[in-house]
């Protein structure tokens, strides 16, 4: 007879929900957030040694996060309802984040706003265009994914870029779209975008702080070059 190890079915010591009872969240692992998430494992695995295996195969929770749905199913025990509860989990969070106005990431520097992006974008195997929408005080309002596909002229309006800066009364704004070739380096095309970028902020009365082009592991700043930048 088929059957899935439950948390219960773990040595009392073990058992991750007992353990938030005694010790709180904040005191388990990850390993032990993702098993009370799965709620079960397999036949032969337990839901502990379960929640190991999509952290070692995807690097890491922000390797989950950016995993797709059929990615996370690819793991045998992970399930269309599992795959969707742990993408649901991680996608609140990360909302919780940005919406917390005292915990919302500042941005001081390019590497700053690269690095609240890279760990979602630089594995992507098809282009994506997103931006940081800023307040005054450069904190993070929001960081939507605004077109998939090349960014050129002809494929992105530049209207769309800016509608979700206008709609959260956004101060300023930094694209970023990636190479899934892993090279970050700019093309022409990119220059010619980044300066359609910071005419239409300047008719909109929204500044256009920068450009990020991401790679694997590496980006480019289109401000830091001057490229596109007068």
């Amino acid at each position: 007879m088929d059957y899935h190890l439950l948390i219960s079915d773990l040595p009392e010591g073990e058992r991750p929900r007992e353990r938030m009872l005694q010790v709180g969240a904040s005191g388990l692992s990850h390993r032990e957030l993702i098993a009370i998430l799965l709620r079960t494992g397999t036949r032969k695995t337990s839901v502990l040694a379960l929640a190991d295996q999509l952290l070692h195969k995807f690097g890491g929770l922000s390797g989950i996060a950016r995993a797709s749905l059929s990615e996370l199913q690819s793991v045998p025990g992970v399930g269309k309802v599992k795959a969707i509860e742990l993408k649901t989990a991680l996608e609140l969070g990360k909302r919780m984040t940005m919406s917390a106005p005292d915990e919302r990431p500042i941005i001081k520097t390019p590497n700053d706003a690269a690095q609240l992006l890279m760990a979602d974008m630089s594995l992507l195997d098809q282009e994506e265009v997103r931006t940081l929408l800023l307040d005054t005080r450069n904190r993070v309002l929001a960081a939507p994914m605004i077109y998939r596909g090349s960014i050129n002229s002809s494929g992105i309006k530049m209207g769309e870029l800016f509608r979700e800066a206008i709609r959260a009364n956004a101060a300023s704004l930094i694209a970023a779209h990636n190479h899934p070739s892993g090279d970050p380096s700019p093309s022409a095309e990119d220059v010619r975008a980044t300066r359609q970028m910071i005419d239409t902020g300047k008719l909109l009365g929204i500044e256009f702080l920068d450009h990020i082009i991401i790679g694997h592991n590496a980006f480019v700043s289109m401000k830091e070059r001057r490229l596109g930048f007068g």
